[in-house]
């Protein structure tokens, strides 16, 4: 698609939660883009009632071109829930619906009929537990879009943390950081940084695994049999790459003025600081898919749903950054 609007698909994820709410407060701001939110309308009419907000939901044909939407509208591509919603207690039997969503979104996007998606927050426990093997929207969109390996970035105002790995319990984080992985990793973001965001010849700094970046071999050799060789080879390839640095250092204002974004090993080495630093408006994009993918940075607050205290900020970062890129 090539058009003056954007035309971003929202999957709201699990309907228990806030995923809804935060969508509804979308149709409450000025977005310059067309959004379509692939839910069940009576799930989105019964929360609308339920908060207080007004909303028109207005059938989407993606053979049109794009428009903005109106205030108080929505587009909607219909799907049915799997059994009756109560904001705030998860029923395994709409575990299917949700995938349902997110592969619907994958199948337009992949068609060319929408410039992004955009996935709301899902409960992976649930989903487990109605037996469907899921372990997070990156993995899925790889998985159906048949790419080896994907990257994913978080966006926190200036600051650009990508991670190595993603969501692996840290007994097999080690295992799964070897040369090839890394350095595909490293090649994914350089080329997207390059491609979405126009940054020439991105500066990347790559944390270590290790405490102390493994403090030359003493505190583990992964620094040395695979991420420094690693490193040096893609440098031969004039990749400007400064590392590997201790994690608990590499975060400090004076070594990242040095560089465009961070590569963290893996996802607790990074997204501490991220959510401290920017919770409720820092932004999850993966890279190396064939379109477009932003999400929150947050769960689905079950407890929050349908009471009007859930925070639009981080969809609406997503929404912003989806129609940037």
């Amino acid at each position: 698609m090539n058009a003056t609007v954007k035309r971003l698909l929202i999957t709201p994820g699990e309907p228990a939660g806030i995923g809804a709410d935060i969508t509804l407060q979308l149709a409450e701001q000025d977005i310059a883009a067309e959004l379509v939110v692939i839910a069940d309308p009576e799930l989105l009419l019964a929360r609308a009632q339920q908060l207080k907000i007004s909303i028109e939901l207005l059938s989407c044909d993606l053979q049109q071109a794009p428009e903005k939407n109106r205030s108080g509208t929505l587009k909607i591509i219909p799907q049915k829930l799997h059994a009756p919603v109560v904001a705030g207690k998860l029923d395994k039997k709409n575990a299917a619906y949700v995938m349902e969503t997110l592969r619907i979104a994958a199948e337009i996007a992949s068609q060319n009929k929408a410039h992004g998606i955009v996935t709301g927050p899902v409960q992976k426990s649930i989903m487990n537990d109605a037996g469907i093997a899921f372990s997070g929207h990156t993995e899925f969109f790889a998985d159906y879009c048949h790419v080896p390996q994907t990257v994913m970035l978080f966006v926190v105002d200036q600051l650009k943390v990508a991670l190595a790995t993603t969501h692996l319990p840290l007994a097999k984080v080690s295992a799964a950081i070897n040369k090839n992985k890394l350095q595909t990793a490293l090649t994914i973001l350089r080329n997207e940084l390059i491609k979405k965001f126009h940054i020439n010849d991105p500066r990347i700094l790559v944390c270590g695994l290790n405490p102390h970046a493994g403090e030359n071999g003493h505190l583990g050799r992964e620094e040395i049999d695979v991420i420094t060789p690693a490193l040096n080879e893609l440098r031969a390839q004039q990749f400007q790459l400064i590392g590997p640095l201790p994690a608990d250092t590499i975060f400090t204002p004076a070594i990242l003025q040095q560089a465009d974004v961070v590569l963290a090993m893996y996802h607790d080495q990074a997204l501490p600081l991220v959510k401290y630093l920017g919770f409720g408006h820092a932004v999850n994009v993966t890279l190396g898919l064939p379109f477009i993918r932003t999400s929150v940075d947050h769960g689905t607050a079950l407890d929050m749903a349908g009471t009007g205290k859930a925070d639009a900020g981080s969809l609406l970062a997503a929404v912003k950054l989806a129609v940037e890129l």
